[in-house]
Parts: C-alpha cells; sequence; structure tokens
C-alpha cells in the first residue's frame, strides 16, 4: 500500500527516474506511508500500441475511476 503504477511513451532513464523519485516523495509526504510500503511500477509504451493496450484497454473501461482524464480533473 501504494502500489502505483504509470504507462507512458518512452523516456530516457534520467527522466523516469527523477518522475519515480518525485512521485515516491509525494506518497511520503502526503499519503503517511512508510518506504517501505510504495510500490511504483513505470511501464513504457511505444505510440503505436498506446490506443489499443492504454486508451481502449485501461482507461475507457476504467472512467469512473480516472482522477484526470485527457488533463482534466474528475474531481
Amino acid at each position: 500500500m501504494p502500489y502505483i503504477s504509470v504507462k507512458s511513451y518512452p523516456k530516457d532513464e534520467a527522466t523516469i527516474r527523477e518522475v519515480t523519485e518525485r512521485i515516491n516523495q509525494v506518497f511520503l509526504e502526503y499519503w503517511g506511508c512508510p518506504q517501505e510500503a510504495i510500490t511504483i511500477q513505470m511501464e513504457q509504451m511505444p505510440p503505436e500500441e498506446w490506443n489499443e493496450k492504454v486508451l481502449k484497454g485501461i482507461i475507457e473501461p476504467n472512467k469512473e475511476k480516472m482522477m484526470i482524464c485527457g488533463g482534466k480533473k474528475q474531481y
């Protein structure tokens, strides 16, 4: 608790590590959980697979769970 999964277009390793560290820090600061409880998965997805695997496969079936979708806040 918590498990955070991020899917994105490919980025360089330095960017992936920096984003992962910033997400980690946010959860440490605001969620109030110990470092041992945090799991972060970063999965890079080629642009040609994005619509089928992420948009249609994950986002559309789970729209009611999205906090921000298409850049728009859902809360």
